[in-house]
């Protein structure tokens, strides 16, 4: 394996050795799906190539919006992090992920998420662990069952329906923290065909507007490893919550389990008897800034969060975040300012993600040695830095 690797961006020619790699990297299905083998949009695929032009990594930036407290920030998620055996532990995903971050950062990325199969490599690279995507199940038959509400409307959905379903789900996720806003390019590009999202869509309306929907796949049989998975069920209101939960509930008698991802305090989760819930997959996603003052401005801030903190930051990766800063929050926004001199706090890029992600306060990041206080200098003056509340994602990528 030679000692340099030249990274770049994929072009059509080198599509199939991606999807070669890709493939025997995660020991994905032998047939490919069509959109490995076309420019899709919102997607930047880059490569690293050794000195005899051969591909021995690639990686996804995939152009997603997160929302932060009511406002899109634009973000560069990873996906498809692959190296070719003969070349692991030689900085090649090192590589491609600075490129990546530079990359991204020129077209005004501010953030990124992944989902690792192991965290040190992308610890390595700035990148932290900020939380967890929960896939649980539940006895069907213990979901609570009430009497249908007399002005509440639930019927099947059809493609008709998409366009307000996304318009729940906005009104759901977009004053929490980092929850897609599944708007864009490459969303527009994957629903072009129009379909229903799984099997089935149940839709909860009142007087005409929808408030509560569910997306779920049948899956096979009727015997007792029968599983009703469930893609997604929200609701604007406790009412459509109860009617949704209800309607999964009359599943019990041929699908005795329910698969979900519960959305942590929403209207549909405190439906649900959690007590009794049975972890059936947990997925890892960690977080980190592709642009720090991008990241600080986009989003938005609690109102009645207000105060000023410097604090110098160190990160290797992306060199134009390093220096000192002096982060500034008032009437709902913020903005992060180099000022000159020396700083009592000095911050790791990953103590940067925790913090943003409301993931650790900044008590637990100097524990975990992410953060560093000059004398007795409090590290608590850069909770400043996480109001608003923990992150979560809904969607695996």
């Amino acid at each position: 394996m030679p000692a340099t690797v030249h990274v770049r961006e994929l072009t059509a020619d080198d599509l199939d050795a991606a999807w070669e790699l890709g493939r025997f990297a995660f020991g994905a299905n032998p047939e490919r799906p069509s959109s490995t083998s076309v420019d899709v949009p919102g997607m930047t695929r880059y490569g690293a190539f050794d000195d005899a032009g051969r591909l021995v990594g690639k990686a996804v930036d995939l152009h997603h919006d997160q929302w932060w407290s009511g406002r899109a920030v634009p973000a560069a998620d990873v996906a498809g992090v692959a190296v070719a055996p003969e070349a692991r532990g030689r900085g090649v995903a090192r590589a491609m992920l600075t490129a990546l971050l530079a990359g991204a950062r020129d077209r005004g990325a501010a953030i990124s998420a992944l989902y690792p199969t192991v965290a040190a490599p992308y610890r390595a690279c700035g990148w932290e662990a900020a939380g967890v995507l929960r896939t649980v199940d539940l006895a069907t038959a213990a979901l609570p069952r009430h009497r249908p509400a007399s002005h509440l409307t639930v019927r099947a959905g059809t493609p008709a329906d998409l366009a307000a379903v996304a318009g729940l789900y906005e009104r759901v996720t977009r004053h929490r923290n980092g929850m897609l806003t599944r708007r864009g390019k490459l969303f527009d590009f994957f629903a072009a065909d129009g379909g229903l999202p799984g099997d089935g869509l149940t839709l909860v309306e009142a007087d005409g507007e929808l408030v509560g929907y569910a997306t779920w796949q049948r899956g096979r049989g009727y015997g007792a490893d029968s599983v009703l998975t469930v893609d997604e069920a929200l609701a604007v209101t406790a009412e459509a919550a109860r009617e949704l939960v209800g309607v999964l509930g009359s599943w019990a008698s041929v699908a005795p389990r329910v698969r979900l991802c519960p959305l942590d305090g929403d209207a549909v989760s405190v439906q649900l008897p959690l007590e009794s819930a049975r972890e059936h997959e947990r997925d890892l996603w960690m977080h980190r800034p592709v642009d720090v003052a991008r990241a600080v401005s986009a989003r938005g801030w609690p109102a009645y969060a207000r105060g000023a903190v410097d604090f110098h930051l160190t990160d290797p990766l992306a060199e134009w975040n390093t220096g000192t800063w002096r982060l500034a929050v008032a009437d709902g926004a913020a903005e992060l300012t180099r000022v000159d001199g020396a700083a009592d706090l000095r911050l790791d890029v990953r103590g940067f993600a925790l913090l943003y992600a409301g993931a650790a306060h900044a008590r637990s990041v100097a524990q975990a040695g992410l953060l560093h206080c000059a004398g007795d200098t409090d590290p608590a003056a850069l909770d400043l830095l996480g109001v608003g509340g923990p992150a979560q994602l809904l969607d695996y990528f």
